[in-house]
C-alpha cells in the first residue's frame, strides 16, 4: 500500500516489523541515545464508579418497560448491530437518552467526521449534566488522531489514556521509535470496547470509532460486528469499566497533554518523525468549549454528511437471554510475564466453551494465529465429529500482513484435521456489497449490510474486522477478541457470552450468507492450496493468494517465517 492509516500502522508495525524495530533498539540502546522521556507521576486521580441507578433514568425505565412487555424472566437483552447504519445510529441513540452517565472504553478513537458527530453529541450531553467518561490506549493517539482528546478539556468530560507511552506523538512511525526501549510496554494494549449509557444500555463488539468502521472510509472499510445489550447485563460491563478506569495505567490525559500540545501536533511535519526546531506549528483553533467543532480538521459539512438519525430504543427488537461477561483484568496490560495470565483470560474462556461443543463451531477471526494450545482444543473437538468453520481474512484483505503470515502456518495443519477455511474477499465490490452503498445491501443479505458509506464504500476495499464465536446453535460469544496469541497473552479483551437460539440463529446466517457469496474456501490440491469460489458467484477460483499483489506476497513469504507467533 502507498499510504495506510494509524489503525493499520499500529497493527502492521506491531507485528511484521516488531523483530527488525527490536535490532534497532538494541543498536539504539547500545549507541548511548541521549536518554529516554519517561512517564509523569500518576497522581490526583479521583476514583470513580458508574451511576449505580438506571431504574430512576428514563434509558433504565425503558428497558424495565420492554422486559414487561416481553413478559420475559429473563434479565437483559441483545440485538446484533450487523450493518454500518445500526452500528452509528445505535450509538447516537444512547448519547441522546442518557441523563446521568455516557462511558466509553476503546482501542482506537479516529479523528475524521464519523467520529465528530459522536463527539459533538458527547459534549452536547456533557453541556445538558451528564458525565462523560472516556477511557482510551494509548497508543493510537498519536498526529491528527490526538485532536480526539481536546475533548477532555471540556466540562463534565474526563478522559484518561491506558498504558500510555512516553516521547513522540507526532505520528506512529515516531512512536514505535522512541518506544524501543520498552517494547514490552508497547506490545501490551487494552484491546476493549464499551459503550455504555447510564448504566442501562451499552454496546460491545469489534469497532473501534472511526469512518472505516461506519462504511465510510475513502481506501477501505471494516466488516464488524457489535450488540447492544439492556439490562443487566450492562451493570457487569460497567463494573468492567470501572476496574480499568481506576487502574494505575489508566493517565488523565491533563498529566501528560495539554491544549498548546494538541495545537503542535495538529499538522506534523511530513515524513518527519519529529518536529524540528524551527519548525513553527500551526496557528491555535477554537477552544472546544466554543468551537463549532470538537475536531478542527473536520468541516461542519462533512459532519452533516456523516450523520444519521439516533436508532429508535422503543421499537429496536430485542432477544432476551441468559448471559455472562468475559474480560481480562487490567493488569493483563500492566509489567511482567505474558504467561502470569494464561490460564484465565478472555480467550481461554472461550476456548473452555468451545470445549463443551456437541456439533458445530463457527469462528469469524480477523487475526487468526491460533498457537499450540488453541491448535490442540480444534484437534480434539475434530475427533469427536465436531464441525468447525472459520472465516478470516485473505491476505489481500488483511490489514495486517504479518498476522496472514502467522496464520498460513497453520493453514495445512488445519485442513489435515477437518476445520473448514474461508478467507474473505478485499474488492471494490465485495465492500460495497457487504457495507451496502446506499442504505441497502445488493446481495441477499450478509453479513454487516446497509451501511451509510455512499460512493467511499464501492470504491474503497473490504477488511474483515467481525470478532464472534457461535457454538451448536445456542451459544453466541461477541467481542472484541481475536482468535490469536496476542488475545490471548497481551491484550485485553472483553466478549458477551449470549445463550440463545434465536441470537445464535441470526448470526449464523448472516455469517452463512457471506460465506456463500464473499468468501472463498480452501482445499488441498496436492501439496498446494486451492481457493474455491461460492458456487454462482461472481468471480472464480484461484491458485494462490487471491487479490493480493506479487510484492505483498514476496514481503509475506520472506519476512513472515521470522516473526513469533505471540507479536502477531
Amino acid at each position: 500500500m502507498s499510504t495506510c492509516s494509524p489503525a493499520i500502522a499500529a497493527r502492521s508495525f506491531q507485528s511484521l516489523w516488531l523483530l527488525l524495530l527490536r535490532c534497532l533498539a538494541i543498536a539504539f540502546l547500545l549507541g548511548g541515545a541521549g536518554g529516554c522521556a519517561s512517564l509523569p507521576a500518576n497522581e490526583g486521580r479521583t476514583a470513580s464508579t458508574a451511576f449505580n441507578q438506571p431504574e430512576l433514568t428514563p434509558l433504565g425505565q425503558l428497558v424495565q418497560a420492554r422486559r414487561a412487555e416481553a413478559g420475559t424472566r429473563s434479565d437483559s437483552a441483545f440485538h446484533l448491530l450487523d450493518a454500518v447504519d445500526a452500528a452509528l445510529s445505535s450509538r447516537l441513540a444512547l448519547i441522546a437518552g442518557a441523563q446521568r452517565s455516557l462511558d466509553l472504553q476503546y482501542y482506537a478513537i479516529h479523528a475524521d467526521a464519523s467520529t465528530e458527530v459522536l463527539l459533538q453529541g458527547l459534549r452536547d450531553a456533557a453541556r445538558r449534566g451528564v458525565h462523560v467518561r472516556i477511557l482510551l490506549d494509548d497508543f493510537n493517539s498519536v498526529g491528527e488522531d490526538a485532536q480526539v482528546l481536546r475533548l477532555a478539556f471540556e466540562p463534565n468530560v474526563e478522559i484518561r489514556l491506558f498504558n500510555p507511552l512516553p516521547g513522540n506523538r507526532s505520528n506512529m512511525i515516531g512512536r514505535i521509535l522512541t518506544s524501543l526501549h520498552d517494547v514490552g510496554r508497547m506490545q501490551k494494549r487494552m484491546h476493549n470496547k464499551l459503550f455504555l449509557a447510564d448504566n442501562a444500555w451499552g454496546i460491545t463488539g469489534g469497532r473501534n470509532l472511526g469512518d472505516r468502521y461506519f462504511g465510510s472510509g475513502d481506501k477501505q472499510n471494516f466488516v464488524d460486528l457489535d450488540v447492544l445489550a439492556a439490562g443487566r447485563i450492562v451493570r457487569d460491563m460497567s463494573v468492567s469499566f470501572d476496574r480499568f478506569w481506576n487502574d494505575e495505567l489508566a493517565y488523565p490525559v491533563q498529566t501528560l497533554l495539554d491544549p498548546e500540545d494538541l495545537d503542535r501536533l495538529r499538522k506534523p511535519e511530513p515524513g518527519s518523525a519529529t518536529r524540528t526546531s524551527d519548525a513553527q506549528p500551526p496557528g491555535p483553533v477554537l477552544p472546544v468549549t466554543v468551537s463549532p467543532t470538537v475536531l478542527p480538521s473536520v468541516t461542519p459539512t462533512a459532519v452533516v454528511a456523516a450523520d444519521r438519525p439516533p436508532m429508535d430504543l422503543r421499537s429496536v427488537p430485542l432477544v432476551w437471554a441468559p448471559s455472562i461477561l468475559l474480560v481480562d483484568e487490567p493488569g493483563k496490560v500492566g509489567p511482567g510475564d505474558d504467561e502470569v495470565n494464561a490460564g484465565d483470560t478472555v480467550v481461554d474462556g472461550l476456548l473452555a466453551l468451545m470445549q463443551q461443543a456437541r456439533r458445530d463451531v463457527l469462528i469469524i477471526s480477523p487475526y487468526f494465529v491460533p498457537g499450540q494450545r488453541m491448535m490442540a482444543v480444534y484437534g480434539q473437538l475434530r475427533q469427536r465429529g465436531v464441525r468447525i468453520r472459520v472465516l478470516t481474512n485473505s491476505l489481500a484483505s488483511n490489514d495486517a500482513p504479518a498476522a496472514h503470515a502467522g496464520y498460513a502456518r497453520y493453514r495445512q495443519a488445519l485442513l489435515d484435521m477437518g476445520v473448514e477455511l474461508y478467507e474473505m474477499r478485499s474488492d471494490p465490490e465485495t465492500a460495497a456489497d457487504l457495507l451496502g452503498s446506499s442504505g441497502q445491501r445488493r446481495g441477499s443479505g450478509g453479513l454487516f449490510g446497509g451501511g451509510p458509506g455512499g460512493s467511499k464504500s464501492s470504491t474503497s476495499r473490504a477488511s474483515l474486522h467481525s470478532k464472534a464465536v457461535i457454538i451448536d446453535g445456542l451459544l453466541s460469544v461477541i467481542g472484541s477478541m481475536n482468535l490469536d496469541l496476542r488475545s490471548q497473552l497481551k491484550n485485553s479483551e472483553v466478549a458477551l457470552v449470549v445463550r440463545s437460539a434465536a441470537l445464535a440463529q441470526q448470526g449464523t446466517k448472516q455469517i452463512e450468507d457471506t460465506l456463500k457469496t464473499a468468501a472463498y474456501r480452501l482445499e488441498r490440491r496436492g501439496n498446494r492450496l486451492h481457493w474455491r469460489a461460492p458456487p454462482g458467484a461472481g468471480f472464480g477460483d484461484e491458485d494462490s493468494e487471491p487479490g493480493a499483489s506479487a510484492r505483498l506476497k514476496l514481503l509475506v513469504r520472506v519476512l513472515g517465517p521470522f516473526a513469533p507467533d505471540q507479536m502477531l
